[in-house]
């Protein structure tokens, strides 16, 4: 249905390729098995593993992988589920809607114990900037592993870490790198929150915070306090700017301005009810909120807005950060410098790390004030250098503008053909499609999900976010290329409709 074109754009055109998979038993339905046979089953993936090789080529809708049988087999897959459904906890969330039991991965394609092949568009919910298992960080890891460098360091200067530091600093906005220090965290994006939370009150004296509708900013106490989900409310909730559904009912340049306006008066209404917060919390792109990203013009007046009042600007950039909106950092498409910025998942090459990054007059804190065991996650460095110094040196930014530009231009084409498509937006390889009821326009929730399970049927693994779980979220590595973004696109072009006919019916 879509196709890459000579001049690089991706177009309507081509054939619609038919699915061929069927999901396996949901867990509760898969017959049990004894001790010794769930091991034999273990040995048996291991054993395939040894040989099994995952091509680089797209693979066709449905494809299985080594033999008819897969890597371990359908019965081996199926016991693995049916033990993760049994021992792990009821918090658990991707594996309920992608019940795939990864064995091999290479670029933008995962290969299951099943033998299935997926174009994975989750990415590690924007971990893997580079895609599964790309050579750079593979050599990266195994020069630290073969060099017998101490794998934990604490917070103690290494050579590791003085590379990646040295990257880094290379990588961010030229105004905050020359007066930056670094804060290394626990290893998830939602303990730099926290740690960039402590940093600004204590820098500040002041306690309140700024955050926005939509928000997603973590799963620990201060981040989820922080994010817009939040029951137990402690931070002043402001209007995140919109075009589908602007909470002023205009959209465009006008509700973002409107936006902006209620910020400052609220600064400067004695009577308001806010006192001079410790830091506003924004995301460049909302990610988990629907992917919203942030009008330019908007954020550099909430960076003139809390400049003027001395109110530090913290940038989320835990998933919009090394390249992944068109830009090396999502504030770099306003030309907006934060006073802190948090950064994860891409950061660490697909390995656990966690930093924020901050103005030299906010480090007021005293020695010990924050830590971590595994702040110094060597490997994690390592990848991270590797990655950060790929993605700069062949600008991967850019090209990640570009392909994001054809893929939303093409899925806004598909939109015209489709009335339960209410909205597509994003900024680079962010992407979101939104599904809505062709009636009413409410957000139809169960279509979403119906959609995901069709891609997944055909091949492809996307997820959902926004805020009822009905955008339809793309992610793919910023290493995609024309043919397999327009593979990704010609799935979700069969899948839509798929799941709309089996919605009336």
């Amino acid at each position: 249905m879509f196709e890459a074109q000579s001049d690089g754009a991706v177009r309507a055109g081509g054939p619609t390729v038919v699915a061929l998979t069927e999901q396996g038993a949901a867990a509760a339905q898969v017959p049990q098995a004894s001790p010794v046979s769930e091991v034999l089953e273990v040995l048996e993936v291991l054993e395939v593993l040894e040989v099994l090789e995952v091509p680089l080529e797209v693979p066709p809708q449905g494809s299985r992988g080594a033999g008819p049988a897969g890597p371990g087999g359908p019965v081996a897959a199926e016991g693995i589920l049916r033990r993760q459904a049994l021992r792990e906890s009821a918090a658990r969330t991707y594996a309920r809607s992608l019940p795939i039991v990864p064995v091999r991965a290479r670029g933008l394609t995962i290969e299951g114990a099943d033998g299935r092949r997926y174009l994975d568009c989750l990415s590690g919910a924007g971990t893997l900037a580079l895609g599964h298992n790309h050579p750079v960080v593979l050599e990266a890891v195994r020069g630290v592993l073969d060099s017998g460098a101490p794998l934990h360091v604490l917070d103690l200067a290494t050579p590791v870490k003085d590379a990646f530091t040295t990257e880094l600093f290379a990588c961010l906005p030229p105004a905050l790198a020359a007066d930056a220090r670094i804060q290394f965290c626990g290893p998830a994006g939602t303990d730099a929150v926290e740690a960039a939370l402590k940093l600004v009150r204590t820098a500040t004296g002041r306690s309140g915070l700024l955050a926005f509708t939509g928000a997603y900013h973590g799963m620990t106490a201060g981040a989820l306090g922080a994010s817009g989900g939040a029951q137990d409310v402690r931070v002043t909730r402001l209007p995140f700017p919109q075009d589908f559904r602007c909470p002023f009912g205009v959209g465009g340049p006008e509700g973002a301005r409107l936006g902006a306006r209620w910020t400052e008066s609220l600064l400067d209404d004695p009577k308001g009810g806010v006192p001079t917060p410790a830091a506003m919390l924004v995301e460049p792109v909302q990610g988990e909120g629907g992917v919203f990203p942030a009008p330019d013009a908007w954020l550099r007046r909430m960076r003139e807005i809390t400049e003027a009042r001395g109110i530090p600007l913290i940038a989320d950039e835990v998933q919009t950060g090394v390249g992944r909106t068109g830009a090396f950092w999502g504030v770099d498409h306003a030309g907006v410098v934060p006073d802190v910025m948090v950064l994860s998942k891409a950061i660490g090459g697909s390995l656990p790390l966690a930093v924020i990054v901050y103005r030299s007059g906010l480090d007021v804190w005293a020695p010990g004030a924050h830590a971590g065991t595994f702040r110094g996650n060597q490997l994690a460095m390592a990848a991270g250098a590797a990655t950060l110094a790929y993605v700069r040196k062949n600008r991967l930014a850019e090209r990640a503008g570009a392909l994001g530009e054809r893929m939303l231009t093409a899925l806004r084409g598909l939109a015209s053909d489709h009335p339960c498509i209410g909205d597509v937006r994003g900024r680079g390889l962010m992407i979101g499609v939104e599904l809505v009821d062709p009636e009413t326009g409410t957000a139809a929730q169960a279509l979403a999900a119906a959609v995901r399970q069709e891609c997944l049927n055909r091949g492809l693994i996307v997820e959902l976010g926004g805020r009822h779980s009905s955008v339809v979220r793309l992610l793919p590595p910023l290493t995609l290329t024309d043919e397999q973004a327009s593979a990704v696109l010609d799935r979700l072009a069969d899948a839509i409709p798929a799941a709309a006919a089996c919605r009336l019916h």
